[in-house]
């Protein structure tokens, strides 16, 4: 059993979906966890609730990742309640897909703001920290679609492979001082959005999965838990793919 008794965990886009289990999973675990949203306020005070019954300790705390002083707040804030940040989950993502031909300018680079600046302005304010103390653990949630490209997705297709060219880039640069930085692309993972979808969509996606399942939110919050963990000291640069053998 993994424990992260007194360190801290930032998780952005940690009220619901995919971010919300990676917060719960570490709660579990002991960790202070700090829980980012934009507009779910009443998700994320009643998951920080949840927790806080439970005995562990929670920080909510609204940003919008795509402005960078609000990132900066966001960390800022973190420090203050617990002295110190241990490990960041760039969870925060959205969508607005569309055929090239008819997506708008305004939705690509709306995309591409809260998923790749999004991530970048986190890690961006989270460095000098870090690289102070000589320790911490990035984890960028990327995408299948960043490995092998969607049809309808440009937009979130290129945030979320950037994501991982970012990843690997930072990951040569801290490395020398102790810090770690990968990314995990998960697949299709059954969450709030993708319960909408019809049951013929739903359908074509198992097609393509060889364990022949959508994957759960847990699956990539146990990746998150590894990768921040001590058993995996020595991997950074790479990307973890949860997706059921889709890639």
């Amino acid at each position: 059993m993994y424990s992260f008794k007194d360190k801290t965990v930032i998780v952005t886009g940690g009220s619901r979906g995919i971010g919300k289990a990676i917060v719960l999973k570490f709660s579990e675990l002991g960790a202070n966890v700090v829980i980012n949203y934009v507009n779910s306020k009443d998700k994320a005070n009643e998951l920080a609730t949840m927790i806080l019954s439970n005995g562990g300790k929670a920080l909510v705390v609204q940003a919008d990742v795509s402005n960078f002083d609000d990132s900066k707040n966001l960390i800022d804030k973190t420090i203050e309640e617990f002295g110190k940040v241990d490990v960041l989950i760039n969870n925060s993502g959205i969508t607005k897909d569309n055929l090239m031909l008819r997506m708008s300018e305004a939705d690509f680079d709306k995309v591409i703001s809260v998923n790749l600046k999004g991530t970048w302005n986190m890690c961006k304010n989270i460095t000098r920290h870090f690289l102070k103390n000589k320790s911490g653990s990035i984890i960028n949630i990327s995408s299948v679609v960043g490995l092998i490209g969607n049809a309808g997705q440009a937009n979130y297709v290129a945030s979320k492979a950037g994501i991982i060219g970012l990843t690997k880039s930072l990951a040569k640069e801290f490395g020398s001082r102790g810090v770690r930085v990968n990314a995990i692309a998960p697949g299709f993972i059954e969450t709030e959005m993708t319960n909408e979808l019809p049951d013929n969509v739903k359908a074509e996606y198992l097609k393509q999965i060889p364990l022949n399942k959508l994957g759960n939110p847990i699956d990539v919050a146990n990746a998150c838990v590894f990768l921040a963990s001590q058993d995996a000291n020595y991997i950074t640069g790479q990307v973890i793919n949860v997706n059921g053998g889709m890639v």
